[in-house]
């Protein structure tokens, strides 16, 4: 009877373990990196719920919020023993005398005395940082970290105004020179160009929360003054009186701890980059909370379809409202005071306006 509680005893952690990390029924043994591969692709191969980093990966904990440690050609293995991902060669499975499998870490032949080689430890030469695997796609929201995206009403009011141009052009473009106003001398000589275009409103509050803004273009200053004189040094798209200056982004942090907020956060989709009404997997979408509502880069929120409501005959009968179905996640990768962008990472349907995403359940 003690052989069977101590068994028990031992299993419990590991069933409470199991049943939080569910393994993919196809998951593999081991996997290969390849260039173009994420993070979050790779735990995916694996387990089916990939964002559970700290559970996932078995090693480097202390170096976490910064997971550029992988690299194409490493071989990420699952441990049998800890259920958890490594990087390295696995452990040889050797067979032991009453026919049970052992796994025994990889040893190396070793010859006479005089064949031995003294080793020291040496540092693992790696290709440079742009070769390490990123946490998601960077191909998709690199734009989106080095640009500005919102901006508040106080914020705009005070930002540097494009008042006039050179020859008194109607459009600029590359090369074009353009006359600013309050555009301060202490914040460098590389500018953004932009223009506010849509403006976000909270569907439960109706309050403004911002404005998305249309990237134009960068310029440099020539001239600093009263009218600050600048060039057009990239136009994307055509450059106008009344259109604004923002800081040079030199690219925020790409590097992210996915996981799920500490608190209850429902949020609600508002915008689909791009301006179209419904988005699918790696497309950008708004959400009306932000910083204020604890929003933090890395948080992982679950997508909900509103269930339906089923009409009854009766008079007297009330509807019957179906609970909301989850359907996908979200990856919220940069996060302002009032609203959030995220990257839809996994759905099963359409992301639709107004859809909830939720601390996941």
């Amino acid at each position: 009877m003690r052989k069977i509680i101590s068994l028990i005893c031992l299993l419990m952690p590991l069933t409470a373990f199991a049943d939080e990390l569910q393994l993919q029924e196809n998951a593999p043994e081991r996997y290969v990196v390849v260039k173009g591969d994420t993070l979050w692709d790779i735990s995916a191969k694996f387990f089916k719920d990939p964002w559970k980093w700290p559970q996932i990966w078995g090693y480097n904990k202390d170096t976490i919020k910064d997971p550029h440690w992988i690299y194409p050609g490493d071989v990420v293995y699952l441990d049998p023993n800890t259920k958890t991902l490594k990087v390295g060669q696995p452990p040889v499975a050797a067979s032991s005398t009453d026919d049970s499998t052992v796994l025994i870490p990889p040893v190396e032949e070793v010859g006479s005395a005089s064949d031995v080689v003294k080793l020291s430890p040496q540092a693992r030469v790696v290709a440079g940082s742009s070769e390490a695997i990123p946490m998601i796609s960077l191909k998709v929201v690199g734009p989106f970290l080095r640009r500005p995206l919102v901006v508040e009403d106080a914020e705009l009011e005070g930002a540097p105004k494009l008042v006039g141009t050179y020859e008194q052009r109607q459009l600029l473009g590359t090369n074009d020179i353009a006359y600013a106003k309050s555009m301060p001398a202490d914040k460098g000589e590389r500018w953004q160009v932009y223009r506010p275009s849509v403006t976000f409103v909270d569907p439960d509050t109706d309050e403004v929360l911002g404005h998305e803004v249309t990237y134009l273009g960068d310029a440099a200053v020539e001239k600093f003054g009263d009218i600050t004189s600048l060039r057009i040094s990239r136009a994307i798209l055509e450059i106008q009186k009344g259109d604004y200056f923002a800081q040079y982004g030199t690219g925020y942090s790409s590097n992210y701890q996915p996981r799920a907020p500490s608190t209850n956060i429902t949020a609600k989709v508002i915008s689909v980059y791009g301006g179209v009404q419904q988005a699918g997997q790696n497309a950008v979408v708004t959400l009306n909370k932000g910083k204020r509502d604890g929003l933090e880069n890395g948080h992982v929120l679950a997508l909900y379809q509103k269930g339906e409501v089923i009409k009854n005959s009766g008079w007297f009968t009330p509807d019957t409202v179906l609970p909301d179905m989850r359907y996908g996640l979200l990856f919220v990768f940069r996060v302002f005071d009032k609203v959030s962008y995220a990257l839809v990472m996994e759905t099963k349907l359409p992301v639709q306006l107004l859809d909830r995403a939720s601390t996941p359940e």
